[in-house]
């Protein structure tokens, strides 16, 4: 009787270990708005060998990031809270091999996912295509859908005078969407690089005085955006202008 008391205990004691954490801890620190030492708690976890293959702490870790990042901090160790929020979303995406953890947080990441598109666009759209062209490069690294940070990527080349490297990244992004029936169920974010990316190609080229190919490319994808004003408004300007 005693054995069988011992061996339950045991078997008890295995299964609940086994489980994964709940990270109640995290939770309360989040809803508390306690993001630095969120950020800490949950990187702790990402180190230790029960749960630095669970995705669920690196997002947590960039929850934090983002959050802080949107605080306006002055403080040195988080300066570059938002890049580092991004890496931590791009190593979660690594360990979550059957989406759950994305599924989970899918609130966040939206948000978050296009939080880093803005901020490509943002920097094209004041001509810094340096700084856009880092940030995408960042973001097809936890994009689910690469090519449209891949037709960004030759709009940023090309206006940073590197033409062969653009016209590269421009076939490259073609050649992926060529696999595309619809962008229906993509994230908003990657929605709305592709189309930026699109009227960027296209004036980049029109601006280039190729005409011809800048209005090619508007009309291709011009069916995925036909209900949205910005590219209508640049697609006049570009094929009917």
């Amino acid at each position: 009787m005693k054995l069988t008391a011992l061996f339950g205990l045991l078997f008890l004691t295995l299964t609940t270990t086994a489980q994964p954490p709940g990270y109640d801890d995290l939770k309360i620190l989040y809803a508390d708005e306690d993001f630095e030492k969120l950020v800490s708690k949950a990187l702790k976890y990402t180190e230790k060998d029960k749960t630095k293959k669970d995705p669920n702490p690196y997002i947590w870790a960039s929850m934090g990031f983002y959050k802080i990042s949107l605080s306006g901090t002055d403080d040195p160790d988080f300066k570059n809270a938002f890049k580092d929020g991004l890496k931590y979303v791009g190593k979660a995406a690594k360990y979550d091999k059957d989406g759950t953890a994305a599924a989970e947080h899918s609130e966040f990441l939206s948000e978050f996912h296009l939080a880093a598109v803005e901020r490509i666009i943002n920097d094209a759209d004041a001509g810094d295509y340096q700084k856009a062209f880092s940030w995408n490069i960042k973001y097809m690294k936890v994009s689910q859908n690469p090519a449209a940070a891949k037709m960004m990527e030759g709009a940023c080349k090309y206006r940073n005078s590197d033409k062969s490297g653009g016209n590269n990244a421009w076939k490259e992004a073609k050649a992926m969407l060529e696999e595309v029936k619809s962008i229906d169920d993509w994230m908003e974010a990657d929605k709305k690089l592709l189309m930026h990316a699109v009227m960027k190609s296209a004036q980049a080229l029109a601006d280039s005085r190729q005409n011809d190919k800048a209005a090619e490319l508007m009309n291709q994808y011009s069916p995925w955006f036909d209900d949205r004003s910005e590219y209508q408004s640049v697609y006049n300007q570009i094929v009917n202008g």
